[in-house]
């Protein structure tokens, strides 16, 4: 038996329709922020990712599947989204649209070559947005806010913000300097990720899983007191936009993210969750005012963030988060099989008119057709006999109510339509 790749899964039955339920919270949401949706190629240039995320980065250096096409050309799967939006943005022009700021999301499959293990798989949903044009900070503070108010939305608790500051280049570059001289003495102690690290990027050391608890990290300099004038200025506004939106937040200095492409804002979004560890952090972000220039664009300040699907959903299943699955507005049960020609162009007028519908195929007695219709959630149930074919009366019965009604054929769209929208 051919059996699915390590690192993927199925989705299927209940959990295909919680997973289309959060779908669907999130198209919403973003139709309330007035964000437009962008789609990118499941597999682009691997230069971009390696340009765009950074070499140093455990994405790129451990975790990309790359492969050569039969052009011979160098092609990865995407890791990640903002890369792909970027080079979008830059091929399509975008930056010559008057619509200034330019906020688009997105969502799609990503993959990464890395140890499967719980909400963490090979391949994943991401869900994210980037906003370019602006270097506002009421914008970062709303794109921070996005992934608050959907984890309020799905009726998550304990929802907590960490958020910091990397600085502009100025900022960077002197912490950069102050982070040398402090870890050089201390090399011996990192692990083989770090020493690399050390040479090409050493804020990324302060990123590392492995050594995270050793003394010479906590005692390492901090970001906040190598800031500039307009970083720390930058900072404050989005503090200050945070506390107008009444969203708690945790100035967090250790935050770095795992990317390199990030400069001043950067965020991460928890919940608390029961025996989840890790896994609390559910999604983040920041700003990046480098990276559509480092792609060879123009000169363009840009925000954003990305969380992943499966350890949101696993997260809604731990906290036992009731969804709204998907229910059949109505389900047509023929008598027998002279009347099922009726009982399908009804079943067609309904779906064309704009109600779930679905028909028994099976020839299943009554009592097996009204459990298949509570199977199916079903709201109304219609039976159809050589009665209600001759004189076009419809039998419908609210599945809830458990109550039977007689309705005249040509009245049954306007009965459903007023039922239904009370429900």
């Amino acid at each position: 038996m051919i059996q699915k790749p390590k690192g993927t899964y199925d989705v299927y039955g209940d959990y295909s329709k919680k997973v289309k339920y959060v779908e669907k919270v999130i198209e919403s949401l973003m139709k309330m922020y007035n964000y437009e949706y962008n789609r990118t190629p499941i597999f682009e240039s691997s230069n971009l990712f390696h340009r765009g995320v950074g070499e140093t980065s455990d994405i790129v250096s451990k975790e990309t599947y790359d492969f050569k096409d039969r052009g011979d050309r160098d092609m990865t799967l995407r890791p990640e989204g903002t890369a792909g939006i970027v080079r979008s943005y830059i091929e399509n022009k975008k930056y010559s649209d008057p619509n200034v700021p330019l906020k688009e999301w997105y969502y799609g499959p990503m993959f990464r070559y890395e140890r499967p293990q719980s909400g963490r798989f090979r391949e994943f949903h991401q869900f994210g947005v980037e906003v370019f044009g602006s270097n506002n900070p009421l914008l970062d503070a709303e794109v921070i806010s996005i992934p608050v108010n959907l984890y309020r939305l799905l009726g998550l608790k304990g929802i907590k913000v960490n958020i910091n500051s990397l600085g502009d280049s100025d900022s960077r570059e002197k912490y950069r300097k102050a982070l040398l001289k402090h870890f050089k003495p201390h090399l011996k102690e990192l692990c083989s990720d770090c020493k690399k690290r050390y040479k090409k990027n050493p804020l990324r050391i302060l990123d590392c899983k492995v050594d995270h608890d050793k003394k010479c990290m906590d005692k390492a300099p901090k970001i906040l007191d190598y800031l500039s004038d307009d970083s720390k200025k930058h900072f404050e506004e989005v503090k200050k936009y945070l506390d107008l939106m009444d969203i708690e937040y945790t100035v967090n200095p250790n935050l770095v993210r795992g990317l390199d492409y990030y400069t001043n804002t950067v965020f991460e979004v928890e919940a608390d969750i029961k025996d989840f560890g890790a896994n609390n952090v559910l999604c983040g972000g920041g700003r990046y005012n480098n990276l559509v220039e480092t792609l060879s664009g123009p000169k363009t300040e840009a925000v954003g963030f990305a969380l992943g699907m499966e350890r949101l959903m696993s997260a809604l299943e731990s906290e036992n988060v009731d969804m709204e699955i998907n229910t059949l507005d109505v389900y047509i049960i023929p008598m027998s099989e002279k009347e099922m020609d009726y009982s399908y162009s009804l079943c067609q007028t309904l779906r064309l008119s704009g109600f779930s519908c679905d028909i028994d195929y099976m020839n299943r007695n009554m009592k097996a057709n009204f459990k298949q219709a509570d199977r199916l959630n079903t709201k109304y149930i219609i039976i159809i006999g050589d009665e209600e074919v001759k004189s076009e009366i419809i039998t419908i019965k609210d599945n809830k109510l458990k109550k039977e009604y007689k309705i005249p054929a040509d009245e049954l769209i306007e009965f459903l339509d007023n039922n239904i929208e009370e429900d």
